[in-house]
């Protein structure tokens, strides 16, 4: 391993909104790394390990085929020298252990992920990396001595600082982080936008020290240097200044107050968070200051997934959509929350939705085809009302389905051959019994099941007794032993050995997974 490369980083998340959130979570270049690969389980990920040769590797616990956990056991046997960083939705510190003990680096809960805690984490893991050193954007040799300052500051480095420089620059008490949202970085004769909004910046802040500290993408942001008794003139100029830029920018934000230089990294951090995020919530505003942002509704309980399931799965589905679209538009208020954390729960209620439709026996094939571009338009996406919008033309898409299916009557004698499987699943049963049972030709009923559910009459009846094992583990009150025989598998060794093929995971590790 060389010193002075890129840090190369491979993402292993199931979910696509979650990989994607943690893409943009990090300017990686900027901070030394490189992603080099995604992967949606852990046994793509051994693929692309072997031919990216990454120095970090970020993998979610709990996915199909290959779970985290396996595969820090590998890295660990057979990459000695990679380090591991743990997602998690999982509060519960035992149920990880296993993964610290085989050597991961870092542990970081899914809603909690943000940019300054995964960038703590990387460079935690980067610091472990033998005889290597991460390679940070070059600067400018003619840079002045406080421009070096608060490249080191921005780093995530605020120790050794040159305290007299500091005091030659900023000669007030008192900073703030101003951040800007550009439309485009080019105007339609092709300048620099960014030349524009600076000149605008002089004539509106003429008299307020303003230094320029970085630029994102169409992001950018500069240090406020003041007198307290300036924040009302501040207020008044940022709203002239929006008013000027109409059509340049998008938004522009201004965080509280604070008075230790070595802060500022942490406040922009939090200021341009707090820009993204009411940008996407509040698409027809433009300024954004830190004690004028509106107050979120009351907290209320987390969804509960496992009561919409529950609902939805006994056909009363307005009551199931009531009780998501209530939630939905209480999130909708919520600005705070992060943006990929409430574009990846309504994309998990799509999957989830669209996977309940197959195993209630409901024509899905289009939505299960739809669902990734529902997926990738969710996540590009811009504010909160075209989330939304998507949101509610796939619940439209999910009725007419419904309502297909209760107008079509010709399949009503095998709905009763469904349904008494449903009812019956923990006996003893096999197709040539159903088919005299039901006056089937056997022949034929093993063809309707083919056609109709991609799988033969036994896969489709351990598929219902997964489902019923799933619910039994989620209550976490009978052992693993005693569901097997109650969902119809006399051999308790078998049972697992299914229920790993059909989830990716044992019954102990999926029963943790909801403790």
């Amino acid at each position: 391993m060389s010193d002075n490369e890129w840090c190369k980083v491979l993402i292993v998340d199931d979910e696509v909104l979650i990989r994607q959130g943690i893409k943009y979570y990090v300017n990686w270049e900027e901070e030394g790394f490189q992603i080099v690969g995604e992967a949606a389980n852990g046994s793509e990920a051994l693929e692309l390990i072997e031919k990216t040769q990454p120095h970090i590797v970020i993998t979610d616990i709990v996915m199909p085929i290959m779970d985290g956990e396996d595969l820090t056991k590998i890295i660990r046997k057979d990459y000695p020298d990679i380090q591991v960083i743990v997602l998690s939705s999982f509060s519960d510190f035992e149920y990880v252990r296993s993964t610290f003990q085989s050597g991961v680096t870092d542990y970081i809960l899914k809603p909690k992920l943000e940019g300054a805690e995964l960038l703590k984490a990387l460079k935690k893991a980067a610091n472990k990396l033998t005889g290597f050193q991460v390679l940070h954007k070059s600067y400018d040799d003619n840079l002045s001595p406080i421009d070096h300052i608060l490249a080191t500051i921005m780093s995530g480095f605020s120790e050794d600082i040159d305290e007299d420089i500091i005091k030659d620059t900023f000669r007030e008490k008192y900073y703030s982080i101003l951040g800007i949202s550009m439309t485009h970085k080019e105007d339609t004769n092709g300048q620099m936008v960014k030349d524009h909004v600076e000149q605008a910046l002089n004539i509106h802040f003429g008299d307020i020290a303003i230094y320029p500290l970085m630029k994102e993408d169409y992001d950018l942001a500069y240090i406020l240097n003041f007198k307290l008794n300036k924040l009302p003139i501040i207020r008044r100029n940022m709203k002239e200044l929006s008013t000027s830029l109409s059509g340049t920018i998008k938004g522009i934000s201004l965080s509280e107050p604070y008075n230790a230089i070595k802060d500022t990294n942490k406040k922009y951090q939090e200021s341009i968070s707090t820009l993204k995020n009411c940008r996407f919530y509040f698409p027809d505003k433009s300024v954004f200051i830190y004690d004028e942002l509106p107050a979120a509704p009351a907290l209320k309980e987390t969804f509960n997934l496992n009561r919409f399931i529950e609902v939805f799965k006994r056909g009363e589905f307005n009551e199931s959509f009531h009780y998501l679209n209530g939630y939905v538009d209480y999130l909708s208020h919520q600005f705070t929350k992060d943006v990929h954390e409430f574009k990846s729960f309504i994309g998990n209620i799509i999957f989830n939705i669209t996977v309940l439709l197959g195993n209630l026996h409901y024509d899905n094939k289009q939505l299960d085809k739809e669902k990734y571009q529902y997926f990738t338009s969710i996540n590009e996406a811009v504010d909160i009302h075209e989330t939304v919008g998507y949101l509610h033309s796939f619940l439209e898409e999910v009725n007419e389905v419904i309502i297909s299916k209760m107008n079509d009557k010709s399949d009503t004698n095998i709905q009763k051959l469904l349904d008494y499987i449903d009812q019956h699943y923990a006996e003893p049963l096999n197709l040539t019994e159903m088919a005299n049972h039901f006056h089937f030709n056997p022949s034929y009923l093993s063809s309707y099941f083919s056609t109709h559910h991609s799988v033969g009459f036994n896969e489709y009846l351990n598929r219902v007794r997964i489902e019923k094992a799933k619910d039994c583990l989620r209550s976490g009150k009978i052992s693993i032993s005693e569901i097997s025989g109650m969902i119809g598998y006399s051999d308790h060794s078998y049972f697992c050995k299914v229920f790993k093929k059909m989830t990716g995971m044992s019954p102990s590790s999926y029963r943790k997974s909801f403790i």
